[in-house]
């Protein structure tokens, strides 16, 4: 090896390591990124197949309605709570802000009507904004009032309804609105919602109160009830649990 050949192989090896050192210094530095002080995260049991997280509050688990407002005509029986059709929804006693909603529902297996008028009911998220219950298995009606839609405003991505009289579940995150305290909107409410397991709703922006035309906000405070809709069909509703985020 000749001096001008050793000379260009030193250099190379010297920019190699220069690299190298860069390389390990970039690491380090996304190392001790990854592993700076913050808040330890809360331990949570999920909980097993029909079961509920541990820091879950139950509305609803199959004994009585007792967390419930105007409950005294829905009938609870095997499990279920039925819509007490004619005697008005039910509202949750507590208030709730952003939350993880779960609650599993069921139209009647004896099909009676069409479109709107079959297994009608509905998730009032906050009293104002619906997540509309329907049995849409082969039910033809308008896509935003479709089961798993944001009623009025947005139909579901895909229509995941099982067939009538079986057991359906939504899994809802919500996040609410936010009000100045003159009652000006800061930030509107958004919604996901997975409807037997199947995403139907991808974080979409609430355009208002359920049933404004045009959409539009009602101010209201930073919690509210939930309600669970009477609209004429005797819809059965189960395992309702909710966390507040």
């Amino acid at each position: 090896m000749n001096a001008g050949t050793r000379k260009m192989t030193l250099v190379s090896l010297s920019v190699s390591l220069l690299a190298s050192g860069a390389l390990a210094c970039k690491m380090v530095g996304r190392e001790n990124r990854a592993s700076s002080p913050g808040a330890e995260p809360s331990v949570v049991d999920p909980g097993g197949i029909g079961l509920f997280p541990s820091d879950a509050m139950l509305l609803f688990y199959g004994r009585d309605l007792s967390q419930w407002r105007n409950a005294d005509h829905w009938t609870v029986k095997d499990g279920a709570a039925t819509v007490g059709v004619g005697y008005g929804g039910i509202t949750t006693r507590r208030a709730f802000g952003d939350c993880q909603l779960h609650l599993e529902w069921a139209t009647p297996a004896d099909v009676e009507g069409t479109g709107q008028e079959r297994g009608n009911s509905g998730v009032y998220l906050q009293e104002h904004y619906e997540i509309q219950v329907l049995d849409s298995y082969q039910n033809k009606t308008y896509p935003n009032g479709m089961a798993g839609a944001v009623y009025g405003q947005y139909a579901p991505l895909v229509n995941a309804s099982r067939k009538p009289g079986e057991w359906q579940s939504y899994d809802i995150i919500f996040e609410g609105p936010r009000f100045n305290p003159q009652g000006k909107l800061l930030k509107p409410a958004f919604v996901t919602v997975l409807f037997n397991g199947v995403l139907v709703q991808n974080h979409v922006e609430i355009k208002g109160d359920t049933g404004a035309d045009p959409p539009s906000y009602t101010p209201h405070a930073a919690k509210m009830p939930l309600h669970l809709q009477d609209h004429g069909c005797p819809v059965r509703y189960r395992n309702i649990w909710i966390r507040e985020l």
